[in-house]
């Protein structure tokens, strides 16, 4: 790391001040244009270099010179010192703006000095004329610059979430998930769900480098020491949602032994939104060598690029629809699905393209078993897509959650029942091709093995299941049974009384349940305060999946080495930064540097 160059009051005869960041980074401004330098220009020659060329080179003040030169009576209190007219303010004001842009858009800092600043100066010169341009002039957004708003806006993002944190009345929900960048290095996302203001909130916490390892441990000291970092109790939070490897974020993994050791008391859920991977494990020996055998097709025609070229090639000459296809592991979500439909669908097309190519894949290919196993698994996936795609949005709690899970699951019996009589109408793909009783008999006791594992390992993995009886008046208090509520339930009474009152019943039928029992806390406390520690928990990795895609636009190639954390918080966080009190705070800071 570089040496930190500091101010030297020699510097203002060249009308030079300077500005203290909060990690206290000292960085010379002009006080001529108000252009803000980094640390690394803070030396004589090159703050001459900008007062000869951008003011004409008349030095030779001095700090009282400077302190005391006369100001209108309009300018800003905070600027009296520089001189500086309130004109400055604004300027101030359209540099933290357009940092927020750029970070919103995930756009490279560069960006704003090397397109658009040069963009809207030729704009200005143009359309408004010389003294526009030279106001334009003025807007810092050199690169540094840019970095450090960003920073500033991040931390005050964060500051509002801690607050919001703190002043939860019921303890938060952690949604927490790990990935890979294109650095190779292992990022941990974390989400927070809360209550404000009769409200749930979903925002964003934290994306931090895991430095070393990424064990259970790591990730567990990774996400303690942010909360005390941050001098918060890991008691405030009530659960943890996890998605990874068994042995880093699953239910019995190290991660989840140190959680229970530090609060006992926090619920540990594993995300319900990929179940792909849970059928694949359970899929029997034929239809695993079938999968594997679409794996190989594709990895042989994406995988080498004479093949791809001349697959898309081969397409547009038989006027085929699809010419591309993606690799299995190219989508985070629903990929296998797509692809197997894909397949399917340009089966005859590919079987001809491996001919051509003289494949060895082409004798498995065109088997006529691999055919059926192949439309069996696109029909699969396609229903397991179906099921993610209706858990793929926010506010998703875990009670809608398993009860889509458990819907899913309740049709195994219909469709077992529809096979035993050689009936594959919930399988579209296979009734297609299904032409003689033999291929019939031996899929069906395929598929009846495979959906009996599958139910099984559902029920096991993902603990399917309703809701207890006594606790369904959290979906309807109106319409529950209240004899399966025991009379030595205290809060018996609290249901009695709000099915009485219509005004509840009117705020019921259009809020959302989440936001209605918030709206309760104030005239039932116990009965929201039970029913959000029911909701609050997250049943998905959906907002870091979301995250993650984020993460692909800062984490490129050419930025490898770019530490993103703060430019991520303020690119998907819904607060928005407190711009007068981050600017108020910015010139308190510069007016004590002089």
């Amino acid at each position: 790391m570089s040496k930190k160059r500091k101010w030297d009051d020699d510097y203002v005869r060249y009308w030079f001040t300077c500005t203290t960041e909060v990690d206290g980074t000292q960085r010379p401004q002009c006080v001529l244009c108000n252009s803000i330098f980094s640390n690394a220009d803070l030396r004589p020659s090159k703050l001459s270099d900008h007062f000869n060329r951008q003011h004409g080179g008349v030095g030779g003040h001095d700090l009282n010179s400077l302190k005391h030169m006369p100001t209108p009576s309009d300018q800003s209190e905070t600027l009296k010192t520089f001189g500086v007219t309130s004109h400055e303010d604004a300027l101030l004001q359209a540099s933290y703006q357009f940092a927020y842009l750029c970070a919103k858009e995930k756009n490279p800092h560069t960006i704003a000095e090397k397109l658009v600043k040069p963009c809207a100066l030729e704009i200005a010169q143009i359309v408004l004329g010389p003294d526009a341009q030279k106001k334009l002039q003025q807007v810092p957004l050199s690169d540094d610059v840019i970095h450090s708003r960003i920073d500033e806006m991040s931390q005050d993002i964060l500051q509002q979430v801690l607050e919001d944190i703190r002043a939860s009345p019921l303890k938060v929900g952690i949604q927490l998930a790990e990935t890979t960048d294109m650095g190779d290095c292992s990022q941990l996302m974390a989400f927070v769900r809360y209550i404000k203001e009769r409200e749930i909130i979903e925002e964003f916490l934290f994306c931090e480098p895991l430095q070393l390892t990424m064990k259970g441990k790591d990730v567990f000291n990774l996400f303690r020491d942010f909360f005390l970092k941050h001098k918060i109790a890991l008691d405030v939070c009530g659960s943890v949602c996890t998605d990874g490897a068994s042995s880093m974020l699953a239910e019995n993994s190290e991660f989840v032994a140190c959680v229970k050791k530090e609060a006992p008391h926090i619920v540990i859920t594993h995300c319900l939104l990929n179940p792909h991977d849970l059928v694949t494990k359970t899929l029997p020996t034929k239809l695993r060598d079938a999968l594997f055998t679409v794996v190989r097709v594709i990895n042989f025609i994406k995988g080498r690029a004479p093949n791809h070229r001349l697959f898309q090639a081969f397409f547009e000459e038989i006027g085929i629809e699809y010419s591309v296809l993606l690799f299995h592991t190219e989508m985070r979500w629903l990929s296998r699905g797509q692809i197997l439909t894909h397949i399917f669908e340009m089966y005859e097309e590919i079987n001809q393209f491996l001919h051509h190519q003289s494949s060895n894949l082409v004798d498995g290919f065109e088997n006529k078993e691999f055919k059926v196993h192949l439309a069996y698994l696109a029909d699969l996936f396609k229903h397991l897509n179906e099921l993610s795609a209706s858990m793929q949005r926010t506010g998703m709690n875990t009670v809608s959650a398993r009860e889509k899970l458990s819907a899913f699951v309740r049709k195994f019996p219909f469709w077992l029942k529809r096979i035993e009589k050689r009936n594959f109408t919930n399988f579209p793909f296979l009734e297609e091709i299904i032409v003689s009783d033999n291929e019939a008999a031996s899929i069906a006791a395929e598929i009846t093995l495979h959906l009996q594992q599958l139910s099984n390992f559902f029920h096991g993995y993902f603990s399917v299941g309703d809701l207890a009886e006594a606790s369904k008046w959290i979906l309807d208090p109106f319409l529950f049974n209240l004899d399966f509520v025991d009379d030595g339930y205290l809060m018996k009474t609290d249901l009695a009384e709000l099915r009485a009152s219509g005004q509840i019943l009117m705020e019921f039928e259009t809020m959302k349940l989440e936001d209605f029992w918030c709206a309760q806390f104030t005239v039932f406390p116990s009965l929201a305060k039970t029913a959000l520690e029911i909701l609050i928990p997250f049943a998905t990795t959906y907002l870091c999946e979301l995250g993650f895609s984020s993460l692909l636009h800062f984490k490129t190639k050419s930025r490898s080495c770019f530490n993103m954390s703060d430019d991520i918080r303020v690119a998907i966080s819904k607060k928005v930064p407190r711009f007068s009190d981050i600017i108020e705070q910015k010139l308190q800071l510069q007016q004590k540097s002089l």
